[in-house]
């Protein structure tokens, strides 16, 4: 257990964001971060925000909505310097209004800051008390500004390195951060590393982000990722970096879901390229649940991957294993389902009716792909079931004669409190159903998940250094009224020195 007992975290903002940050010898920062939050909009769309420095002041521009609307050519003009972080923020509970928009900032006595954060602190309500005791104020009610002004009196106090130490040793939970103190720029991973974070470098400077694929949008080369426990710290003319092994847990809790569903498939996290992980667990899903059927189609955009691994595996041995005959045509991949991408997550439905039939207007069955045919449906997890309920009875409609559900995760039987976008237990389908329970509520033929064995073995990693919380219901940080899956060992600010 961590020190300071449990944690209520249910009440808190749990941010699934995307954070970045440059350093450039001799051009401004502002466009490259602009394009580096455009490559990670996926982790974020209700708010975007960058701040930057030019050695002399911090500049800041903080908006609601998408990448393109935050930002106009005047707003980039207005944010000079070589260095600065960006933020796209996707609130998952908490303030929505702008309060809690990032990236936050702060001027105090040793100069500015600006904090990126991605995750969900366990102890923020017990720093933030601390903190209120000693006369901070607070503008928002999320854990970003906490960590901003723990920090920002660290720093009265001590160098760079041994603040932000300080500041990870007081602080409990999943975070990756970059920070902008004065014209240094910085990136921090939890000591457990559950959230992503890696290193790129630039034709004229180098990068930290949530995903490689914002390193590839500028052009950058991925060096590695960020360590567990490590900062990173990134010299102002952008010629080099410094690296602080600040903590060392001993262990990991790497979070699975990134390479199931929330990354993008071009990304690099822990050394796996997202999209080859997809399809590897899709050969695994056939292996291990296979069923033979005319056609194996996913769920657009996050099912396909798993659906092309899991096709090609079928096309070599059958459900029970055996190579396929020559004679045997196996099973074919086809996109049967075309998605709307103009209905997003705001679109509103004011009845039950129009809410449990959305998914009509976001996707629509290929009738020639599906009639008089076995199909099997390819999707990357069931949350409250609504969404597969109707994707079996829409493909039933256009004339399937089977329809086969399998699942490249296992199933989510309690919520995250780290970052990823859940349901509540009281909405969570598979949280009190068994499998067959759930085959019968979305009315499908057969339905079958991935099991936590084969996400192990894909990722390289065992049970125990990967964030299961979601499907076992064990965390790996404490969280009141739930299980914690082992103790973790964190050291105190004293039992490890900083690399001087």
């Amino acid at each position: 257990m961590e020190p300071g007992g449990d944690h209520a975290v249910a009440d808190a903002p749990r941010e699934k964001c995307g954070v970045v940050g440059v350093s450039l010898a001799d051009r401004a920062a502002a466009r490259p971060l602009y394009y580096a939050l455009y490559a990670l909009q996926h982790r974020g769309q209700e708010s975007a925000g960058i701040v930057t420095h030019d050695g002399f002041q911090q500049h800041s521009h903080v908006e609601r909505g998408l990448v393109g609307d935050a930002f106009d050519e005047d707003d980039l003009a207005s944010l000079s310097g070589h260095t600065g972080i960006g933020h796209v923020r996707y609130p998952t509970a908490g303030s929505l209004d702008k309060s809690c928009a990032q990236p936050f900032s702060v001027s105090f006595k040793s100069g500015s800051l600006g904090l990126s954060h991605n995750g969900n602190l366990v102890n923020a309500d017990e720093v933030r008390t601390d903190l209120e005791a000693v006369g901070h104020a607070f503008t928002s009610d999320g854990d970003t500004e906490v960590i901003a002004h723990d920090l920002a009196r660290n720093l009265l106090e001590e160098d760079l390195v041994r603040a932000v130490k300080h500041t990870m040793n007081r602080i409990h939970g999943s975070y990756s951060l970059t920070i902008a103190h004065d014209d240094t720029v910085l990136g921090v991973r939890d000591p457990l590393g559950n959230r992503p974070l890696c290193l790129g470098e630039l034709e004229d400077g180098y990068v930290i982000a949530s995903e490689s694929a914002a390193i590839d949008t500028l052009d950058g080369e991925l060096i590695r990722d960020v360590r567990p426990g490590e900062l990173v710290v990134l010299e102002p003319d952008g010629s080099g970096y410094d690296t602080y092994q600040l903590v060392d847990s001993g262990s990991t809790a790497h979070c699975f879901f990134e390479h199931v569903y929330f990354a993008r498939p071009d990304s690099v996290i822990d050394d796996h390229l997202v999209y080859e992980v997809r399809r590897d667990l899709g050969a695994k899903l056939w292996e291990e649940s296979g069923v033979e059927a005319d056609v194996v189609m996913p769920v657009p955009d996050s099912g396909r991957a798993f659906a092309a691994g899991y096709a090609d595996a079928a096309n070599e041995t059958t459900a029970a294993g055996e190579p396929r005959a020559d004679d045997d045509d196996g099973v074919e991949f086809a996109e049967g389902l075309m998605k709307n991408r103009y209905v997003g997550r705001t679109f509103i439905m004011p009845t039950q009716d129009e809410r449990e039939r959305a998914v009509r207007l976001k996707l629509n069955p290929i009738r020639s792909t599906v009639e008089g045919k076995s199909v099997t449906i390819i999707d990357d997890s069931i949350v409250r079931g609504t969404t597969s309920t109707q994707l079996v009875d829409l493909v039933r409609e256009a004339g399937a004669e089977e329809v086969h559900l399998r699942i490249g995760a296992p199933p989510i039987v309690a919520p995250c409190y780290f970052g990823i976008d859940m349901a509540t237990r009281d909405e969570l389908i598979a949280a009190d159903r068994s499998v067959a329970e759930i085959r019968e509520a979305v009315a499908a033929d057969s339905l079958a998940y991935l099991s936590i064995d084969a996400i192990a073995e894909t990722l390289d990693a065992s049970r125990t250094d990967l964030c299961l919380g979601c499907v076992t219901g064990e965390y790996p940080f404490d969280v009141e009224e739930e299980a914690t899956d082992r103790a973790v060992d964190r050291p105190s600010i004293d039992d490890v020195p900083a690399d001087d």
